[in-house]
């Protein structure tokens, strides 16, 4: 049903969403679909009328040309959803907003902005006597329309209001929302952000076991298909494996190939990945996965590099000769499994991290329960992280809760094998491999840190501090190398 009376009607909607293109088109009728009054805005009105064209029978919309008119057609306290492209556009539609509203109103970005942009429109809004919400929203068109899973940050006051209404379009798993409040100003939006983070480096590995299986077997990628379809069915059931099989079994209508061999091999990115690994550097936290994950998607796209290696770089390999077709694959199962809880293991490492440096205070089991369903790294490992945190909501490290321990110790084996196999003969397999790292690394007794800070303090008088005493020492290296208290 639409409501097209001139200027629409005043504060009947129940909630707005200006910017209309594909994902905002989604929510609005996510929205309509689950019983709200829905104002409808998008700068070019001719978005609007198609909108209401084509989906006016699955709920109630209310459309307006003007802002000013989408404003007014919009209940108190005012909610409005703003989903176009993040930067520039979105401060535009900001600035052109907040006249048009009063105290208590609440504005949501449900883009991907980045969480600095957040905190900064957060604080400025503020200032109005308004609530602004950065909240992360995953699982692309589809989850848009039939639930997607919904990170808001903001404030409590705000989510009072706002809340019920997310939960209700959020994704379902055992009945309980795929939305949560997440804390304060950016906190949404860098969940969201960690999310993709995590989401580059779970493909990145899928691709690698791919890579590997191809390599290895000589298997085709319809073959392949059939063992990530098998493998959906246990500990590694996830979104991203479900369409893998999908994908790797599809066949190019024009050339009669596998469609993945048809497919360019350089992957883009939106630059979600880059901010997880910039502020990864940042907070000090060693996300290597996610990390190497966004540098071979930045090594694909090297044409250049790429083509100068090809003829001039030697490989010194032999052909991968594998005797056990399915000692192998499981081999394969088992090093993707420890190198997914990996990634995650960091991304949530990052969240805590940045909950402290901010005063978030973020619950990493929720996190884990909302990512079940709706987003792109919704899987059924995820249940075991909720249950992780909620054994013990400051684990230090999720590698050390005693099912990750000894899920990941059973595939250790077949991992080294497998990351040792591909080293020998020249498949790359970078998150594999530093995922590997990463695992020995945090497990070791004693690290070469010792020595790097030894070379700190003869270079630079940077200092060291020693195993046998407390306080901080320089020893006068280009002196009589005696030990001073620093």
């Amino acid at each position: 049903m639409v409501d097209n009376a001139p200027g629409g009607q005043v504060g009947i909607a129940q909630i707005g969403v200006t910017g209309l293109a594909v994902m905002g088109r989604n929510l609005a009728r996510n929205f309509a679909r689950s019983g709200f009054t829905v104002a409808v805005h998008n700068r070019s009105f001719a978005k609007t009328q198609s909108l209401v064209a084509d989906h006016g029978d699955e709920g109630t919309f209310v459309p307006s040309e003007s802002l000013a008119d989408f404003v007014a057609s919009l209940e108190r306290p005012r909610k409005v959803v703003i989903m176009v492209k993040a930067g520039g556009p979105t401060d535009a539609v900001i600035d052109e907003l907040v006249p048009l509203l009063e105290p208590g109103d609440i504005v949501v970005d449900a883009g991907n902005a980045h969480f600095p942009d957040t905190i900064r429109r957060e604080n400025a809004l503020r200032a109005h006597g308004l609530h602004f919400v950065g909240s992360g929203v995953s699982g692309g068109e589809e989850g848009a329309l039939l639930g997607p899973s919904i990170m808001p940050g903001g404030t409590r006051e705000s989510y009072e209001s706002l809340g019920p209404i997310l939960e209700k379009i959020a994704a379902k798993v055992d009945g309980v929302p795929c939305c949560t409040y997440v804390g304060p100003d950016g906190a949404g939006h860098f969940v969201k952000m960690v999310h993709n983070g995590i989401e580059y480096a779970d493909m990145q590995l899928i691709a690698e076991a791919y890579d590997l299986l191809k390599q290895g077997l000589g298997a085709s990628a319809a073959e392949i298909g059939e063992i990530f379809a098998q493998w959906n069915t246990g500990d590694l059931e996830s979104f991203l494996i479900e369409i893998t099989a999908d994908v790797l079994q599809h066949v190019d209508a024009a050339t009669g190939s596998a469609f993945v061999d048809v497919v360019l091999d350089q992957a883009e990115q939106k630059g979600t990945g880059r901010w997880t690994v910039q502020n990864g550097l940042d907070l000090g936290v060693p996300i290597t996965g996610i990390a190497e994950a966004t540098f071979a998607r930045a090594l694909s796209g090297g044409v250049a590099q790429r083509e100068a290696a090809r003829s001039t770089l030697v490989a010194d390999t032999a052909p991968w000769a594998v005797e056990d077709r399915d000692a192998f694959v499981e081999d394969v199962r088992l090093a993707l499994y420890a190198s997914k809880v990996v990634a995650y293991s960091q991304g949530f490492d990052q969240i805590a991290a940045a909950s402290a440096e901010f005063g978030w205070d973020i619950d990493r089991g929720a996190m884990a329960r909302i990512w079940r369903g709706g987003c792109i790294i919704r899987a059924r490992f995820l249940n075991r992280i909720t249950e992780a945190y909620e054994r013990d909501a400051h684990l230090p490290l999720l590698l050390a809760d005693e099912y990750f321990t000894q899920a990941v110790g059973a595939g250790v084996a077949a991992w080294r094998r497998i990351v040792a196999g591909a080293a020998l003969h020249g498949v790359p397999t970078p998150a594999f491999s530093s995922s590997l790292a990463y695992y020995d690394g945090v497990r070791a007794e004693r690290l070469p840190a010792a020595l790097i800070q030894a070379q700190r303090d003869f270079f630079g008088a940077h200092t060291y501090r020693r195993t046998d005493r407390d306080g901080s020492f320089h020893t006068l290296w280009s002196g009589d190398r005696t030990e001073q208290d620093a």
